[in-house]
Formats: structure tokens, sequence, C-alpha cells
């Protein structure tokens, strides 16, 4: 992998992670496109996975130093229940990824189609919740963040957008748009840092051998990109959702979707 691709998927990484569109299946276009398997590298994938947590850190700074302020305080405030919301919000990704791994892994090896399929899935529940007009609620209740938490699991489907399916299905259940984006991008600092501390506990244990050809400036530059355009897109994220235009990823999904099913049908 050579600089320019490392940044390249670096700043797929992180745009994507917060945009509605797909981290996971931009990554493996993109991959396909340098013809390299840059999402299949253990070493890559963890650099700037990590990347994109640490991005999420900055730009929502003020929110964890709350949580974290009225967490230790020891007693049930709004800090501490909302700590409560994420994680339950977690067991399914939790199952997911303690019982079914090796079929998501497998799904991941299936190629392009499946991640143009899920692509036009996530145009669907992005213009969806556009148009839905639900009563809306003034918190996010633990039926809403274990829902929300199923749409996370749902979301690890190659293509299936994990911020816009999350997000969706929230605004689908009524939530508040200024705190969906926000408890969306929260949410996932837990299973992502889980993923990368068990697939680092791989490559310790020399259980995988990917990573071995990528070099220390790629790995560096695409953790750069990765950290830089994730800060932008984390913020860029949180207004889109506030004034609603998620239909207009939808549609940049749609046409995605479409053309990576073409591609993987011809190529």
């Amino acid at each position: 992998m050579s600089w320019f691709e490392a940044l390249v998927l670096g700043i797929l990484q992180g745009l994507t992670e917060y945009l509605p569109v797909s981290s996971s299946g931009h990554l493996t276009i993109g991959s396909a496109l340098f013809g390299i398997e840059g999402e299949d590298n253990l070493t890559f994938t963890i650099v700037v996975h990590v990347a994109t947590v640490l991005s999420t850190l900055v730009i929502l700074w003020k929110e964890i130093d709350w949580i974290f302020r009225g967490l230790f305080k020891f007693q049930m405030n709004a800090e501490t229940k909302y700590v409560i919301n994420i994680i339950i919000s977690m067991i399914p990704i939790g199952i997911v990824g303690v019982f079914f791994k090796d079929t998501v892994e497998e799904i991941f090896e299936s190629g392009l189609l499946i991640v143009g399929i899920m692509l036009l899935v996530t145009a669907v529940l992005l213009t969806f919740s556009y148009y839905a007009k639900p009563r809306i609620k003034e918190k996010i209740s633990l039926k809403d963040a274990f829902i929300i938490g199923i749409a996370q699991a749902c979301a690890v489907m190659p293509g299936l957008s994990r911020s816009g399916t999350t997000i969706a299905t929230g605004l689908m259940l009524g939530d508040k748009k200024e705190k969906l984006a926000q408890f969306s991008f929260l949410m996932v600092i837990p299973p992502i840092l889980g993923e990368a501390l068990l697939d680092g506990m791989k490559i310790i244990e020399g259980a995988s051998e990917s990573g071995a050809e990528v070099s220390l400036t790629a790995l560096i530059v695409g953790f750069l990109g990765a950290f830089i355009s994730g800060c932008i897109a984390c913020k860029w994220m949180i207004n889109i959702v506030k004034k609603g235009k998620l239909v207009y990823f939808g549609i940049y999904c749609a046409i995605v979707g479409v053309a990576t099913i073409i591609y993987s049908l011809i190529g």
C-alpha cells in the first residue's frame, strides 16, 4: 500500500464513518479500485478506526466531559442515565461480535454486489426517515437506545451505513435531531475500541500476518487522513442532522449503490 493509497483510504474512513454513506462500503469500493485489500489489513484498519475515535473525542469533548463529571458523582442523574443508554445500545452489537463474527467476515469477502445492495438499503432508510413525521420525544428512552443498538448491529453489513442507520432509526422513533447525532457517535466508541483491541491482540499473538506489507509512512498518513477528515465530518454531520437534510445522502447512496451493482456484475 503506497502512502497515496493510504491517504485516500484514510480520508474515506474519516468522512464516511460519520456521514451516512457507509465507511465499510466505501473502503471496500476504494480497495477494489486500487486493487488492494485495505479493509482486510488488520494493522491499517486498526489505525484508521482509532483515528476516527480520537476525532470523536476531540469534537464531542464537552459532551464527554459532561458525562464523566456527572458519572463520578455516583448518583442516578442525567449523565448516569445517558451512560446506561449507551451500555444498552451496545448489547446487540456485542452479541453479533461474540456469536456471529465469522459470519460477518464471510459477508465482507463476498464482493461488491452486497455493498451495492446495502447502499440501496441505506438510501431507503435515509429517505424514509426524512419523510416520517413521528411524535417528537424529549429524551432517548432505554427502549429506543436498544432499538438503535439493533440498528447498529445490522449495520455491520458492508454498505449499510452505521451512522445513517442509527440516526434514521432514531428519527423514525421520534427522538430529537439535536440529540441523535451526538448519541450515535458516542455509542460507537466502545465497540470500535473493543474490536481494535481484539484485532491488536491477534497481531501481537501472531495469529494474523496481515499488515506486514504496510509501511510506517502509510500508517501515519492514513491515521492523519482519517483523523482530520473525521473531525470535519463529525462536526458537519451534527449540523446536517439538526437541519434534517439526510435525504440528499440517500440520493447519493442510491446512485453509488446502483453504480456499484453494475460494476460488480460487468467487472
